[in-house]
């Protein structure tokens, strides 16, 4: 009777356009109706947040996912028969004829239907919620009703009492708008368990240590530590000087050479031929 009292107080509140907080499989949540602005709005307000960080949605079901969604790209559907229901956050584009405003998305929805029969009941009746972590912006993540009221206070209508929350970790987020899916956001779901089922994964690693990151700028020119003569000075090469060291191979003799790189003529003169490997050793550059 309490239960069913609830899930009815809860959906009567949502469809009012006011927030309530429920429990997932991960973490609680406060919710609104993700297809009345206002609604979204008082959420973000709640949390202490701005639109520059829109909610996920939560669905259902995932026929209610794909009417949210304008393309599943080349894994969507592989990791929703994988991981849903469960912690997986799919970040896509979203279908362009939606009227809503989740704030800025850049065309984007990140949805998820969550393993928890208390949540999916309500939001069948619901339909999409926008689902963001029952917490002010900053603080952890709510894994009781109880922590989640004194947050949010008198800013949600409705908390629903589910016992702690099944996970202290959030749900992990995946970027599929891109050719690779890449993890926005580590979570509940290992990526390696990800990677097993579309091959490649981008992490925040791969961006800054594989070669992803976009170049850094080239640092100054140091000075060096060696006075170069003017270019006249050289034009007449020396006559070659002796190896000051027996059998030095070739490679060692470029590289001693290296002090006249700056000065010598084109490769192929005879000044280059004539030269011979500079006395004078060139300084590293971070002397």
């Amino acid at each position: 009777m309490e239960r069913t009292r609830g899930i009815a107080e809860a959906v009567s509140a949502v469809r009012r356009g006011e927030l309530i907080v429920l429990p997932t499989d991960t973490v609680y949540g406060v919710g609104a109706d993700a297809f009345v602005p206002p609604a979204v709005t008082a959420l973000l307000e709640a949390k202490g947040r701005g639109r520059e960080m829109p909610p996920p949605v939560l669905v259902g079901s995932v026929r209610a996912a794909t009417a949210l969604v304008d393309d599943l790209g080349t894994y969507g559907q592989d990791l929703i028969d994988e991981f849903w229901p469960g912690a997986l956050t799919l970040v896509c584009r979203a279908n362009p004829n939606l009227m809503w405003d989740l704030g800025e998305t850049k065309g984007t929805v990140a949805v998820r239907m969550p393993m928890h029969e208390l949540a999916v009941e309500i939001l069948k009746e619901t339909g999409p919620l926008a689902v963001s972590s029952a917490n002010l912006s900053g603080q952890p993540a709510a894994r009781s009703a109880g922590e989640a009221e004194k947050m949010l206070g008198e800013s949600v209508s409705v908390y629903l009492d589910g016992g702690l929350s099944g996970r202290a970790d959030p749900s992990t987020i995946l970027d599929l708008t891109g050719p690779v899916p890449r993890v926005l956001r580590k979570g509940a779901i290992p990526v390696d368990k990800i990677r097993a089922v579309v091959g490649v994964v981008l992490t925040d690693h791969d961006f800054a240590g594989d070669g992803l990151k976009e170049p850094a700028e080239p640092e100054p020119a140091k000075p060096s530590l060696i006075k170069e003569e003017p270019a006249e000075a050289v034009a007449e090469p020396e006559p070659a000087k002796p190896s000051l060291t027996k059998g030095e191979p070739a490679q060692a003799q470029e590289e001693a050479a290296e002090g006249l790189a700056d000065t010598a003529e084109p490769a192929g003169s005879a000044a280059e031929a004539a030269a011979g490997p500079s006395l004078v050793k060139k300084e590293p550059e971070d002397g």
